[in-house]
């Protein structure tokens, strides 16, 4: 089921509440129980992880009065009443008001079970998709996510921010692990659909005919919701492992995209993975699609080619899981900041990640280095500082930055301490954080 939801029953009857809740325990749901529902009321808001499961007839609040407040505060929350023999038509004004769906007693448990099962799904994409909207809906919060001052960097950000605000579709390719994905979120964010809807689906996950059913439809009953092209309709349709769809997806893809016009209703951005195989997306899609959906594009940088970037952002997830685990963040030496920059990175920012958290367990046990992760992950990188391919004042340069970086976050932005530690004057100090464009109101 994903992550358990919560079930609130509420029923007068105590026997009632203790046999749906064990029904439902059975089948893995947390449930809560109230006897009333002023007592629900003060539980179940808005964004409830859960849904609502109550009797219609209750002393004080009735099921109908209760759904009401329920329905103001969340309309989207799924409630379904228990209604008595013959109460047809508490029912059908249940379902006028927003309920979900009834249960007439006496009820069959399992068919309680299935509608629960119905409510929830619905109930889980609702909550995702508002956490979704919610951080799309911050256009800066999604850029700050895409870390780095390098020219490769730059740039990135500047064809999202431009790319954001045209209508075109637009293909996204590069590395495995260069974060294609956050830059689709990120046009998003930023563009003129960002309060719309944003649904992603993954073309490599599923069989043939489940995708082509997701995307177009007719979606099962069970499956509680809308096929991927209606569901984003006037917002935007991701589509990852675009070179993974069959023949006949790409067909009704295309024509999908012709009926849409221009500016299209709905906005695709298509993510291609080819690039590590020697291939290009051009070469998996039939050329009419390509073309339509490569109106513009984007090419993530790989992480060997973003310099400094790489001990910037090492830096800063050490940092993270540090706090996650409870321990210091590990020490990078000199030696260490040349090998993290002088890396291939095959596997890039999702690799950087993966070493990072390594490296902070690692720490935490008092065992290993930086360098004995590195050499583990490319065998053939020399165990010994180099200036190979790069002038070593790049590397010093890096090295500095990073070291005053991490110093005066440790101090968090303490200029008298960061200079008694580095053993710099204070207009050394202010010197160099000019050329390195960092500021002290960051540390605070």
């Amino acid at each position: 089921m994903g992550k358990t939801m919560k079930i609130a029953i509420v029923d007068d009857e105590k026997d009632m509440r203790q046999s749906i809740s064990q029904w439902l325990a059975l089948s893995g749901y947390d449930t809560e129980s109230y006897a009333s529902a002023e007592d629900a009321l003060g539980r179940v808001g808005a964004d409830y992880p859960g849904i609502v499961i109550s009797d219609i007839k209750m002393p004080g609040m009735d099921g109908i009065q209760f759904l009401r407040k329920l329905m103001g505060t969340d309309s989207a929350l799924p409630v379904i009443m228990i209604t008595g023999h013959g109460d047809v038509p508490m029912a059908v004004e249940a379902m006028r008001i927003g309920a979900f769906d009834f249960l007439e007693k006496p009820f069959n448990p399992d068919r309680m079970s299935d509608l629960a099962r119905k409510a929830t799904n619905a109930r889980r994409l609702t909550l995702d998709n508002r956490a979704l909207r919610r951080e799309l809906g911050d256009g800066g919060q999604m850029m700050r996510k895409l870390i780095g001052a390098s020219p490769a960097m730059e740039r990135l950000r500047e064809d999202i921010l431009d790319l954001g605000q045209a209508d075109g579709h637009i293909l996204i390719d590069g590395e495995t692990g260069t974060g294609k994905t956050l830059v689709a979120h990120a046009l998003h964010a930023v563009g003129s659909r960002a309060g719309k809807k944003f649904v992603l689906i993954s073309c490599a996950a599923m069989d043939e005919d489940s995708l082509i059913r997701r995307l177009f439809g007719p979606m099962m009953p069970e499956e509680a919701r809308l096929p991927a092209v209606e569901e984003a309709r006037g917002g935007t349709l991701v589509l990852e492992d675009v070179e993974a769809l069959s023949d006949a997806a790409q067909a009704r893809l295309l024509t999908m995209i012709n009926e849409q016009g221009t500016p299209p209703e709905t906005r695709i951005v298509a993510i291609c993975n080819l690039q590590d195989e020697g291939r290009t997306c051009e070469d998996a899609l039939r050329s009419d699609l390509y073309y339509r959906l490569a109106a513009l594009k984007i090419t993530t940088p790989p992480l060997r080619n973003r310099g400094e970037d790489i001990l910037t952002m090492f830096t800063a997830l050490a940092d993270k899981f540090a706090d996650e685990y409870g321990c210091e963040a590990p020490q990078v030496s000199a030696q260490e900041a040349a090998q993290l920059l002088q890396a291939p990175w095959p596997g890039n920012v999702r690799q950087l990640i993966n070493l990072a958290e390594r490296a902070v367990l690692q720490s935490r046990r008092g065992t290993g280095t930086i360098a004995s992760l590195l050499m583990s992950d490319h065998e053939d990188m020399q165990p010994v500082m180099t200036t190979e391919g790069k002038p070593l004042k790049e590397y010093v340069e890096a090295f500095e930055r990073m070291l005053i970086d991490n110093t005066m976050r440790r101090h968090r932005g303490s200029i008298s301490s960061v200079m008694d530690e580095l053993c710099l004057p204070r207009r050394t100090l202010n010197e160099k954080m000019a050329k390195y464009a960092l500021q002290r109101s960051d540390y605070l």
